[in-house]
């Protein structure tokens, strides 16, 4: 096994290379400053496109994150153009917020304060400055925190609610994407929030987010895991009346991982425990999700019809490398090694773009490519380079590989 886990570990090094080769050489806007807003699937870059503040926070959190591993000072400089254009262009020193998008003249577009683009920020900033001792971005970090606790954070009922105005006043669309529902409280939003404050507790060792990370944790394991299907339920309203919706089998399988690794950063033995479990249940039930002809991930189930939405987008795969690696280290079951190491040619095969760099959004059914950005507002370098740094740090650690 050290054999085959050694040769991954060689290609996912070479893969992270590649990733950060395209976004060096392609991302960079030369006619409006700071990362293009969008190239399409056919290599085509709209210099006019919005600029969302989600891309841009997990481009500086992959550029910070890959220097630890690869030490390239290129990395390390534009993870603090990276930075330096966030500050500069998506905070709001205003109203203290992010802003969702801006035009490419750099001025605001969409103002809202949704959660989760503070909860990136905060995750982007807090690696820049493990990597830079930058203390702006530390700042800017605690800020963020501060400020999702002074307004999101429901005393009343627990957790988390999901966007505002500017100026921190209630919205009626609270929706990420046109396929959310309008609902107050969302599964995607709790996880990286709980990420983002991970992240900074891990340079920032304050007792008040500590708790905030153990209480997410409670709240995610209360409302969110599903304890007899080890699915993910996704929406509630601000009383967490669910209204339930598609089982998504990316998001299972990163919150397998990425919880236990929240646990485990917030030190708190109890549910460091209690998530070891839920790691398994996730993976285990992820299994459902998994293509056995080719070893790709499926993107979503409609669990009342039963009906599959038969896409393989790029970010499941991803996360599923790093889920089932992950499930293999806690058991040292082959069987769960075997799914990454299958999935890993699916991804060479099918979402590797050889020929321009980069993975494509995904692929049809039929094998067919499917035709969204290849740079964009949900298109980004976050959870592919974060697979390979993921998988490259737990190859190493393991004891087969020593």
């Amino acid at each position: 096994m050290t054999q085959k886990t050694n040769n991954l570990k060689t290609e996912l090094t070479a893969e992270l290379d590649n990733i950060l080769e395209y976004w060096s050489k392609h991302t960079i806007d030369s006619k409006n400053g700071g990362f293009i807003g969008q190239i399409d699937y056919k290599e085509f870059k709209n210099f006019e496109a919005e600029k969302g503040s989600v891309l841009n926070a997990r481009i500086l959190w992959s550029f910070a994150a890959a220097y630890s591993i690869t030490k390239n000072k290129a990395h390390k400089q534009l993870a603090k153009q990276a930075f330096k254009y966030v500050i500069a262009h998506f905070y709001d020193a205003e109203f203290g917020g992010i802003f969702w998008s801006i035009n490419p003249d750099k001025t605001p577009k969409d103002t809202k304060n949704q959660i989760y683009a503070l909860a990136f920020t905060i995750y982007g900033m807090s690696e820049y400055y493990a990597i830079s001792n930058d203390e702006r971005a530390l700042k800017y970090a605690i800020a963020l925190y501060k400020k999702i606790q002074e307004y999101s954070y429901d005393p009343i009922n627990k957790g988390y609610f999901e966007a505002f105005t500017r100026d921190w006043q209630p919205i009626e669309d609270l929706r990420l994407s046109d396929k959310d529902a309008n609902e107050k409280k969302t599964m995607n939003t709790h996880l990286h929030i709980v990420e983002g404050y991970a992240n900074l507790y891990k340079v920032w060792k304050n007792e008040g987010l500590q708790k905030d990370i153990i209480e997410l944790l409670e709240v995610i394991e209360t409302h969110f895991i599903d304890q007899k299907t080890g699915h993910l339920k996704l929406f509630f309203n601000e009383n967490w009346i669910e209204k339930p919706d598609v089982i998504s089998y990316g998001h299972d399988i990163e919150a397998a991982w990425l919880l236990l690794q929240c646990a485990e950063i917030s030190g708190d033995e109890n549910i460091i425990e209690r998530y070891k479990k839920y790691a398994i249940l996730l993976t285990d039930a992820t299994f459902e999700g998994i293509d056995s002809k080719d070893g790709g991930l499926w993107y979503e189930l409609e669990p009342e019809t039963n009906t599959l939405v038969a896409e393989k987008h790029w970010w499941p795969q991803s996360e599923l490398m790093i889920g089932f690696f992950n499930a293999y280290q806690m058991t040292n079951d082959k069987k769960y090694l075997d799914v990454v190491l299958k999935n890993w040619e699916f991804v060479k095969q099918y979402i590797l773009d050889p020929e321009n760099g980069e993975w494509i959004w995904g692929i049809n059914q039929d094998y067919s490519k499917i035709e969204k950005d290849k740079t964009g507002f949900w298109k980004c370098p976050y959870h592919n380079s974060r697979a390979c740094i993921e998988l490259i740090y737990r190859i190493k650690n393991l004891p087969l590989a020593k």
